[in-house]
């Protein structure tokens, strides 16, 4: 029976205050930079073709104010995904509201009907500051990208990840997670 599930925001809290400092202009420092990308949870978004390195140069160009050169296509994603998120902080806003307002709880009723509900007693939600993929599931954790976060800017109250209600998404994703 799976007793709690949890939502982990470390990596987006940390990437609030580099958006938000980057946006006015000041130099976030490379200590803090390297933080961010060296979070155990980031391992989720590298690969072949974008390593811990590659973050960390994608997110010091942004802080640097430069275009990021010779990029791959997985690098230019990440770097545009994380502009995107300091053009408009009003709305990076409204993507953060559902996820740190998320009472995760509330999924465990649903999840403990499910004949799985044994394999895990916690279950842990993350949300990444992605690329491509939509989601990851790993053994006990839902790891959720974040820039796939979207808000209907005519009904703020209307989130979506992947065309689906969020509450939806996420209950759909942690019934596979038990599944799997």
């Amino acid at each position: 029976m799976v007793k709690s599930i949890t939502t982990n925001l470390e990596i987006i809290e940390s990437l609030l205050y580099f958006w938000q400092a980057s946006s006015e202009g000041e130099k976030v420092g490379e200590s803090y930079i390297k933080s961010i990308v060296e979070f155990p949870d980031m391992k989720y978004l590298y690969n072949d073709e974008f390593n811990e390195e590659s973050a960390r140069k994608v997110l010091s160009s942004i802080s640097n104010r430069e275009l990021i050169s010779n990029g791959s296509k997985t690098e230019m994603r990440y770097w545009n995904n994380n502009m995107w998120m300091m053009e408009d902080l009003v709305f990076t806003n409204l993507m953060i509201k559902p996820i740190k307002t998320l009472h995760s709880d509330k999924f465990l009723e649903k999840i403990n009907k499910n004949p799985n509900s044994s394999k895990y007693e916690n279950i842990e939600i993350v949300f990444l500051p992605g690329h491509f993929d939509e989601y990851y599931i790993d053994e006990n954790k839902l790891i959720i990208n974040f820039f796939k976060v979207i808000v209907d800017i005519f009904d703020e109250d209307k989130i979506t990840i992947g065309g689906v209600d969020f509450d939806d998404y996420i209950e759909e994703k942690l019934i596979e997670l038990i599944e799997k």
